[in-house]
């Protein structure tokens, strides 16, 4: 989840289909370092606007969603442990179905009305550390008997309050929270963050997101150091040393029938592989025995068994929808640590952007694209927050990345995988399946998700001169004290006492949330102490946002509103004026070859409707 990716993560290599090469771009034999965006665009199949075959959409959305399936799952299953919810799988199955369907909704409205480009929206681990901040708090601290699983009773009046009230402070803090964000996006706002959020800010904010999350990695690995070991070998087994290996798998075109192609498999779902891997091992070590069947035994919860009345249970159909667990109530604590984790959001998102347009043959995202696709992120969270994920949505880096994979970069792909995943959180027994895995496991999912999730943020430093004393003065200071000071005051809860309920509370939530206290001296120090904009990376940051395609003939065929809308408007004088619409300037009569070709239409019924007509279906 990085700000900007000059690489996206993963290595080029397309997705073959023997005897249809015509539309699959192979690579070039031999390519320089300096390839332009143009050269890249040439290799796509399918650029931002075209609309590839009915199947392809299915195939390809089916894998973004897989792609995306780790980061979804984690965040209920450790809002879980703040919610008092550890021996409740089939509340658990709620909340997962119920984010399934909160992020397909929200990325079909990134797509047809926010910045219009193919790209995942999910939930957010930004968000996740200022609410287990607040359901820290002593008065939100999980009573004792709620640990023990022979003294929950699920169905009971005092364990449903005990977990909803809880969730109730969390969807109204995220709410309120999330107004801000849509007023950053849609008043234009976002641009006036850029010019004073820099490398040095982002990358102890997101470093911190994973670093703070070590110990629940520890302590969900911790029940099998054996199972955890081998989930995360076969993750960095499968994404990184067999990257390289095409698997033959069965494919049909209508010139060659039934036949085989070679996909990169182990490079798309490594952690899915993993996870089932594991999964399967565990499941056989269940029926033979190999496990303890003992509570009290260590290893017992390595067991596949252990939530299976949890899948009969379940609700075949079961339709989230606003309101589920209760009123929503708002706490000014909660409030003030969620704007901490949403700024860091967006400006993730903005990087998100532009890398996408990239990799889908787009033209980079114009002021208007970009303010209207974070303002729909902020309707995103507001959505998120009704329907009660207990966390908000983001932009998925994760599927960016993919995009340079499968070479495909239409957004009616992206349209398929949100429908997916809308499907997918309707029907209940899936989520249930889910709770199912062990928590060993996930342990070891974590332990590579969190590393990457840190790595990602010191990436940002690369636009910085970390040759600087200064910089590398910021950057350890902020990090070591974003870990220092929360560590201190979890232990010391009782010294911040100021005579104000409320004040303790808010300063209670903020300096135990590791990436507000790091971002924050972050912030502070890049900002104040002296230093050239090229030192400190200000730069070479605005040169990867800049924005010179207000104007063109192709940005507003891919970033226009749908449905002839930006037509409509276009004869309202008062248009140039909103900081979210498309506002027409004189184009340029002559658009160079480059822009033209960079999409080409592919599909002779490509327009904006297949989309709208997408959706409503």
């Amino acid at each position: 989840m990085t700000s900007e990716k000059e690489s996206n993560g993963m290595d080029n290599y397309s997705f073959p289909v023997d005897g249809v090469v015509n539309r699959f771009c192979a690579l070039p034999e031999e390519q320089d370092a300096d390839s332009t965006e143009e050269d890249s665009r040439n290799k796509l199949a399918y650029c931002v606007t075209d609309v590839p075959p009915w199947y392809l959409c299915i195939i390809l959305g089916i894998q973004h969603f897989l792609t995306a399936f780790g980061g979804i799952i984690a965040i209920p299953l450790i809002l879980s442990q703040g919610l008092c919810l550890q021996h409740d799988g089939l509340t658990q199955s709620h909340l997962i179905s119920t984010i399934f369907f909160v992020s397909g909704l929200c990325t079909l409205l990134q797509v047809t009305l926010g910045v219009r480009l193919p790209i995942l929206q999910g939930g957010t681990f930004t968000l996740l550390a200022p609410s287990m901040a607040l359901l820290s708090m002593p008065e939100w601290t999980c009573p004792a008997w709620t640990q023990n699983a022979t003294l929950v009773n699920t169905s009971s009046p005092e364990f449903i309050h005990v977990w909803q009230s809880r969730m109730q402070v969390l969807q109204g803090s995220i709410m309120v929270g999330s107004l801000f964000q849509v007023l950053v996006g849609f008043s234009g706002l976002i641009g006036l963050f850029m010019h004073f959020i820099g490398p040095l800010t982002i990358a102890p904010t997101i470093s911190l997101i994973g670093l703070s999350l070590f110990d629940s990695a520890g302590m969900n690995a911790g029940n099998h150091w054996g199972i955890s070991a081998m989930t995360t070998c076969l993750i960095v087994l499968f994404s990184q040393y067999l990257r390289h290996i095409a698997i033959p798998v069965p494919t049909y075109s209508k010139a060659k029938k039934f036949h085989t192609s070679r996909m990169y498999i182990f490079q798309i779902l490594p952690v899915l592989l993993g996870i089932t891997v594991s999964w399967l091992i565990c499941y056989l070590f269940t029926i033979y025995d190999v496990l303890p069947s003992d509570s009290d035994q260590y290893g017992y919860l390595a067991r596949t068994d252990i939530k299976g009345d949890v899948i009969g249970g379940a609700p075949w159909f079961r339709f989230p929808y606003p309101g589920q667990w209760g009123m929503p109530t708002v706490s000014l604590a909660g409030v003030l640590g969620i704007l901490a984790g949403i700024i860091s959001s967006m400006i993730e998102s903005v990087g998100d952007y532009h890398a996408c347009a990239r990799l889908s043959g787009a033209p980079p995202p114009p002021k208007h694209a970009i303010n209207r696709g974070i303002g729909i992120e902020g309707i995103g969270c507001l959505l998120a927050g009704a329907w009660g994920t207990g966390n908000g949505t983001t932009s998925y880096s994760e599927n960016v990345g993919a995009l340079g994979i499968t070479k495909v970069g239409s957004r009616m792909v992206i349209v398929g995988s949100g429908v997916i995943m809308i499907i997918m959180g309707v029907f209940g027994k899936i989520g249930a399946i889910f709770t199912t895995i062990p928590t060993p496991v996930i342990g070891g999912m974590f332990l590579v998700m969190f590393g990457v999730i840190s790595a990602a943020g010191v990436s940002n430093l690369q636009y910085a001169d970390m040759n600087s004393s200064r910089n590398i003065f910021i950057f350890g200071f902020s990090m070591f004290t974003g870990l220092a000071i929360p560590n201190w005051i979890m232990k010391n809860p009782a010294v911040i006492a100021t005579g104000i309920v409320e004040l303790d509370q808010v300063l209670q939530v903020l300096l135990t949330t590791s990436m507000f206290v790091g971002g924050f001296f972050g912030f502070m120090l890049d900002n104040t102490i002296p230093g050239t904009k090229r030192e400190r990376g200000i730069t070479a940051w605005n040169r990867a946002h800049e924005d010179d395609s207000d104007s063109t003939q192709e940005s507003d065929e891919v970033y226009g509103l749908p449905c002839g809308i930006t037509s409509y408007l276009s004869s309202c004088f008062w248009i140039k004026y909103v900081p979210f619409c498309p506002s027409h300037k004189t184009r340029p009569q002559n658009i160079t070859a480059s822009s033209s070709s960079s999409l080409e239409k592919k599909e002779p019924s490509k327009n904006d409707t297949h989309i709208i007509v997408a959706v409503a279906l």
